[in-house]
Parts: structure tokens; C-alpha cells; sequence
């Protein structure tokens, strides 16, 4: 075992969500009548906490209208939130390592939407822990990733922080754990490359050979440099 704790991103990462949260993230925009970001500005925040994703992908909003376009951008994800699924073959990757490593979240959803979409796929007893970004501070910031190693009791060199966007690459690296980049979420290889991710997995398959030493099974592509 390489990995005692694996700790997740949720959206873009477990669950296919990043263009319904970007088109939610525009149409609360045009509910408010300012500027509707373009996609790939609504798309570079996913992983972020609400209002910081605000600051960046709607900066005409005045924070005095925040719960105004919380509100509606809640009501357009909560009509979208049956449409989201899972990744291939991310149920069978939970629940084979879930068997013999501690596994944990870290996302940028808020509480009632995590608990929303653990309940709704039943995959709430595979996770050992769990933070929000109403919870601790929103990653980039390092708390999320740190506070599950503590709260599990894990070492930082035995965990590793797997994530589909720049900001959890950011997060894992400042929590001091190992950074593993989702390339299957909605950023490819050249978006990511500037956070210096240490391992980059094309599939999720490719997280068992990770985090597991298995004779003649080669390692993921490690090509960022080694710290």
C-alpha cells in the first residue's frame, strides 16, 4: 500500500457535474441581468466555494445581490441534479478501494449538497470523512485536505488528494500531500500543468494502480517533479 488516505474532489472528479454547473452559473446571471460569463470562466471556478467562484465568474454582482444569485443558482442546479451522474466505473472504483483504504471528500459543495448527492448515489458509507466549503475554509486554501488527514488520524506522506481542477491541485499541495489530476473531469492536461499535479490519471482505473503495488502493473504517469 503507497496510499493509506485518498481524498476526493466531488464535482468534476467523482460526479459528472462541471457543465451543469457552468451552465447554472450563466443562467443565474442572466435571472440577475448582468453580464453572463463565458463558459470557460464558469468552468475555471468549479472546485472553488460559491462566493469565491462569484468574485471571479460574476464580478459585476455586488455582494449586497449574493444570496439573490445563490438562490437562483441553487434553483437551477437543484432542477438539473437528477441528470448528474457518476463517471464510468467510479462505483466500482470507490467501493474496491473503500475495502482496504480510508477514502474522504473534499469539495467546494456546500453541506446540504454533498449530503443531497451522497444520499442520491448511496455512497455515503464508503467515505470516511467528509468536508464543505461551508465548513472550513474553500480550497485553495489547504484546510479541507488537512482537517480529513487529522480527523482520520493519517500521515500527509501516506495520502493523496485527487482532483479535477487548478484549485484542488493548489489545496493538496499546500496540505503537503501528494496531488493526483482527474483528467477524465472537464480540464485536460495543459490547463492543469501550471499546479504541477505529482501524478496525472487518464481514467479512473488508473488510481488503483496508484495507490496499490501490484506486480507488473506499471505506474501512472508521474511526470511532475518529485518533492
Amino acid at each position: 500500500m503507497k496510499y493509506r488516505l485518498i481524498v476526493f474532489d466531488w464535482d468534476g472528479t467523482i460526479i459528472d457535474s462541471a457543465s451543469t454547473i457552468a451552465a447554472c452559473m450563466q443562467d443565474a446571471a442572466r435571472d440577475l441581468g448582468v453580464a453572463v460569463p463565458p463558459l470557460e470562466r464558469a468552468r475555471h471556478v468549479i472546485g472553488l466555494g460559491l462566493h469565491d467562484a462569484m468574485r471571479i465568474a460574476v464580478p459585476e454582482v455586488p455582494a449586497q445581490r449574493y444570496p439573490e444569485f445563490v438562490a437562483s443558482y441553487r434553483r437551477h442546479f437543484l432542477a438539473r441534479k437528477d441528470a448528474m451522474q457518476l463517471f464510468d466505473g467510479m462505483r466500482g472504483l470507490l467501493e474496491e478501494l473503500s475495502g482496504r483504504h480510508l477514502l474522504a471528500v473534499a469539495t467546494g459543495k456546500s453541506r446540504a449538497g454533498l449530503d443531497r448527492d451522497l444520499d442520491f448515489h448511496q455512497l455515503k458509507p464508503l467515505f470516511a470523512s467528509s468536508r464543505c466549503a461551508d465548513e472550513t475554509n474553500p480550497k485553495p486554501h489547504p484546510e479541507p485536505v488537512e482537517t480529513a488527514v487529522r480527523l482520520l488520524g493519517a500521515e500527509p506522506e501516506m495520502t493523496v488528494y485527487v482532483g479535477d481542477s487548478i484549485h484542488d491541485m493548489l489545496s493538496g499541495r499546500a496540505a503537503g500531500v501528494r496531488t493526483a489530476a482527474a483528467l477524465w473531469g472537464p480540464f485536460g492536461r495543459s490547463h492543469l500543468e501550471g499546479a504541477s499535479p505529482d501524478y496525472w490519471l487518464d481514467t479512473p482505473e488508473d488510481l488503483i494502480r496508484l495507490v496499490v503495488t501490484r506486480p507488473g502493473s506499471p505506474a501512472p504517469d508521474a511526470s511532475a517533479a518529485p518533492r
